[in-house]
């Protein structure tokens, strides 16, 4: 107890140092938070950070000593950088040193996170003294990186909420991808915080008895999924793109009434996500007793107006010329993003989503490939 008065004492010190304005304060009240009790810090920690703030802010790229790179850093609020190149390597291209001084901290506590990419390389670094710090790179991976970080720069993104913050929603995120009752709690409570979503639990039955009968062509499928590693992914998607559904099918009748679910990124025999045209009863099988991503399934049928124009020989002919063709990988992304910087939530941008991009095809090299490389060499015909 002696232990937790001490620190409550610390922080209304530094409440009154920091209201009186005279002094700069040792330390701020959320650096001393871990040190508290968990049932005392946790609550206060969970308010003041997010899954949000694990993402960096682009502060600017350095490309040369004549930069005037400057910005105000979570921890030093006085900043600035640039780029010195070198050949200490005794390669091609040579490497560079890329120098940081900081300065200004706003307590004695605190320090600043940084992440330094090329789309290349990704690497990062702490600073917790005010002076110049430099960040080595040794050799250039080749002439395409140093031309380059010649002429665009090397990358500097801030971690905001510092150390503690980035823990914090390291803690938020994870969860997100567990394919568990408490992964699938934290995938509503971020949609709730960051979209404002509501979720209201239904009475059980949960699974209504659908009757094939009364579905007909052009009838639409929303897929809602909330756990697991595809609904982490749809999470994200949601609040990126804005949208309640990460899935969409539609339903299809034959010449015969028999009732067919036409879909994209059905997994085939060879593990391929196709587009697929399943018979319903297969269709519905799998989502009830097989898809543990628990999903969140509504049927909305076409208003009947829209069913009296509806042309389904059309639908057909163009759902069976679709069969058997790769999931829509190419067009993933670009159906969130068609502009320059339109269509990110802050504090997302342009670079931070580049910074993403380039440490995900390091990491999950396939994956990547799937998801942005098959769209950027269908728009640039490179491939």
């Amino acid at each position: 107890m002696a232990k937790i008065g001490w620190l409550l004492l610390l922080l209304s010190v530094s409440v009154t140092v920091l209201e009186v304005g005279a002094l700069n304060s040792p330390f701020k009240p959320r650096d001393v938070l871990p040190l508290l009790p968990r049932q005392v810090s946790w609550p206060i920690l969970n308010r003041l950070y997010s899954a949000v703030d694990l993402l960096p802010v682009f502060v600017g790229a350095a490309s040369s000593p004549d930069d005037n790179l400057e910005w105000k850093g979570a921890c030093f609020y006085d900043n600035k950088a640039w780029m010195v190149f070198h050949n200490d390597s005794a390669t091609q291209f040579g490497g560079g040193t890329l120098h940081i001084k900081v300065s200004k901290a706003h307590s004695w506590t605190c320090m600043d996170l940084y992440i330094f990419a090329t789309p290349y390389r990704v690497t990062w670094d702490y600073y917790f003294l005010a002076r110049e710090h430099t960040l080595e790179i040794k050799a250039w991976e080749g002439k395409a990186e140093y031309e380059y970080v010649k002429n665009h720069g090397l990358s500097i993104f801030l971690l905001h909420a510092g150390m503690l913050g980035t823990l914090q929603a390291l803690w938020e995120v994870f969860p997100l991808f567990t394919n568990t009752g408490w992964g699938e709690n934290s995938n509503i409570n971020f949609l709730e915080k960051h979209m404002g979503a509501s979720f209201e639990a239904r009475p059980q039955p949960w699974v209504t008895n659908v009757s094939a009968d009364d579905i007909h062509s052009g009838d639409f499928l929303a897929v809602s999924k909330i756990r697991g590693r595809w609904g982490a992914f749809e999470t994200l998607e949601k609040w990126v793109s804005g949208a309640y559904a990460g899935h969409t099918a539609v339903c299809l009748r034959d010449s015969n009434g028999k009732l067919w679910v036409g879909e994209s990124g059905h997994e085939n025999e060879k593990g391929e996500d196709i587009i697929a045209i399943i018979p319903w009863e297969e269709w519905w099988d799998f989502e009830l007793h097989k898809d543990d991503s628990n999903p969140h399934i509504a049927l909305l049928p076409l208003h009947p107006d829209m069913r009296a124009r509806f042309n389904e020989t059309a639908a057909w002919e163009y759902a069976l010329s679709m069969a058997g063709k790769p999931y829509g990988y190419h067009n993933m992304i670009f159906s969130w993003i068609d502009t320059l910087n339109g269509n990110y939530p802050p504090p997302l941008d342009a670079n931070v989503v580049a910074c993403v991009m380039t440490i995900w095809s390091q990491i999950q090299p396939e994956y990547a490939a799937n998801m942005w490389n098959e769209a950027l060499n269908k728009r640039l015909e490179t491939k």
